[in-house]
């Protein structure tokens, strides 16, 4: 088995999706075992899972045998689960950010879209949220938004392109046109 493992490893370095693919069930159900048992979730696993081969294919090159081919593939499945949870920490934060903030109330006669337009701005991270604040709504110019926050003009800017793509995003996703 092991000569077949190099000679599948030789084949799959150079492009050969078929080596691969004899590659990925071989190692399919440990490299799976150990994300289900990272991340505690099937579907998370499956994804973290798939991200691992995706990245193995695209860094077979990289492979040099200095270790089992099976100990390189684990470590990027474990890259691929640490960067899965970061990114899921973060988005729990501001889901939980958001959770605690108590709904606007509607003004007589709104229709719902500045309700909308209020909880996406809510929904902002905070840094792009305050320049989008102050700058957008408030109308003060970045260096009197960047002095008030104690930032850099530049970050000003820069938080408030952040701030108005991902407005777009969010109110996009709500069925808006941007």
């Amino acid at each position: 088995m092991v000569a077949d493992e190099a000679t599948l490893i030789r084949q799959a370095q150079q492009s050969d999706a078929r080596a691969f693919e004899l590659l990925y069930r071989l190692h399919i159900d440990k490299v799976y075992g150990l994300c289900l048992r990272m991340t505690g979730n099937v579907s998370d696993a499956e994804d973290c899972a798939q991200e691992a081969f995706i990245q193995a294919w695209n860094k077979m090159q990289k492979f040099r045998g200095d270790s089992a081919f099976s100990t390189w593939l684990h470590r990027i499945a474990v890259n691929a689960v640490l960067g899965r949870m970061r990114k899921s920490k973060r988005e729990q934060d501001r889901i939980q950010v958001v959770a605690d903030r108590s709904p606007m109330p509607l003004a007589t006669g709104d229709s719902g879209e500045m309700r909308d337009l209020a909880e996406a701005i809510d929904r902002l991270p905070e840094g792009a949220r305050h320049v989008f604040v102050l700058h957008a709504v408030y109308g003060y110019s970045h260096g009197e938004a960047s002095n008030m926050l104690g930032i850099a003009t530049g970050t000003s800017k820069a938080q408030l392109h952040r701030a108005r793509r991902l407005l777009v995003q969010q109110l996009e996703q709500q069925g808006f046109e941007a």
